[in-house]
């Protein structure tokens, strides 16, 4: 357990650049020095953590630990790859009141803000040319971003990725071959674990729908929230931005959330490690509690989800409909990001000409060059604490 926890703390302390970068950190680690499981048994983790709602990198890494140790081993994992992102966060958030209102600082926040801007239309564009190929799915995107801007909501959110899917189901599920083996595979689910996830959400859903008029007062509420999120968030990565700014929205403002969300950027791990801002931010009577709390409920759902198909993935994704409603919730995503990427990080982040031709000229070079994250994180920091100084 303890070499499990070791080999991903030393991967969470250096994985910059996001879900994408991480799956090929863990290939290389895992796949080719290690030799902890083969490519072919790697490729399917990998299609089953983009199958499932939750962090899909984090997915990747738990399912590594749980072939590797059980039930136990996927724990270490999930510990050591996100502790230091974590506890970064954490940090960062507790002594924000000591450094937040410097300019120098709130130069290099407006930074990242920006960068902010460049990292998610980039993951747009990306994810659009990967999710929506066919009419359909581009249709769904657009009708996803359109109302969720004119109607921006949790539970819109949630009624779109249920429509999503039925729409999917019908018309976007193509024709697949089947080996005899495969098509009388019976899917063999394991029902504990589907039981509890399906009873945390009732609980967090009843919980939510009681409190939604007094915002976050307890821990119970706090855990709801984020549990919600973890259980909607297909793709992982940036698309948890949109559904967690929906969700606790009212319980912290624009300029702390977008705070988080940025320095997020500036830390290795993984994104979903956001919570821990948020969780300390909330709840700032206990911040190393509330960031716990928060932290545990996003990542909890995408787990019990892995547990509950990890031996039976081989028959589920032999079922066309079934890729056909994913297929639908991937496009509609696509369209709630594309919403978040006006609001609320264009809307708070370009303030003037000269923030919008530093985010152009941010993301020719992203595209053209394609840097190491680390070096935006640098570039955006010291461009906006100068602009900050010379200018602001």
């Amino acid at each position: 357990m303890f070499q499990i926890f070791l080999r991903f703390f030393s991967l969470g302390l250096v994985s910059f650049g996001g879900p994408a970068a991480h799956i090929g950190y863990f290939r290389q680690t895992f796949v080719q020095e290690l030799k902890w499981l083969d490519d072919k048994h790697y490729g399917s983790l990998v299609a089953l953590s983009q199958f499932m709602p939750g962090p899909g990198s984090s997915q990747v890494g738990f399912a590594i630990g749980y072939h590797r140790g059980g039930l136990l081993g996927g724990i270490a994992a999930f510990l050591g790859f996100t502790l230091p992102s974590f506890i970064l966060l954490f940090l960062l958030a507790v002594t924000s009141s000591q450094w937040l209102d410097y300019s120098f600082t709130q130069g290099i926040i407006h930074g990242l803000k920006l960068l902010a801007v460049v990292v998610v239309a980039d993951a747009i564009w990306i994810m659009f040319k990967q999710f929506c190929q066919r009419k359909q799915a581009k249709l769904l995107m657009v009708m996803s971003c359109v109302i969720i801007l004119l109607q921006p909501s949790m539970l819109m959110q949630f009624g779109l990725l249920i429509a999503a899917a039925l729409v999917g189901r019908h018309y976007l599920s193509g024709e697949r071959e089947h080996t005899a083996e495969v098509a009388t595979e019976r899917v063999k689910l394991n029902l504990f674990y589907l039981s509890l996830f399906v009873g945390l959400l009732l609980a967090s859903l009843v919980m939510i729908t009681l409190t939604k008029q007094t915002g976050i007062t307890n821990l119970t509420e706090l855990f709801s929230q984020f549990y919600q999120v973890g259980s909607m968030v297909f793709g992982g990565g940036h698309v948890v931005l949109p559904l967690l700014q929906s969700s606790v929205g009212d319980a912290i403002s624009n300029d702390q959330f977008l705070t988080g969300y940025a320095l997020a950027q500036a830390v290795p791990g993984p994104m979903f490690a956001l919570a821990a801002f948020l969780g300390a931010e909330i709840w700032v009577q206990q911040p190393l509690i509330g960031a716990l709390v928060a932290t545990l409920a996003i990542f909890l759902p995408g787990f019990l989800l892995m547990l509950v198909a990890l031996k039976s993935w081989h028959a589920i994704s032999a079922r066309p409909q079934v890729t056909g409603a994913i297929a639908g919730v991937n496009a509609c995503v696509v369209g709630f990001l594309l919403a978040a990427l006006y609001n609320p990080i264009f809307i708070s982040a370009v303030l003037s000409p000269l923030d919008m031709a530093l985010v152009v000229l941010g993301f020719g070079l992203f595209k053209i060059f394609k840097p190491n994250i680390f070096i935006l994180v640098a570039g955006f920091g010291v461009t906006g604490a100068l602009v900050g100084a010379f200018i602001g």
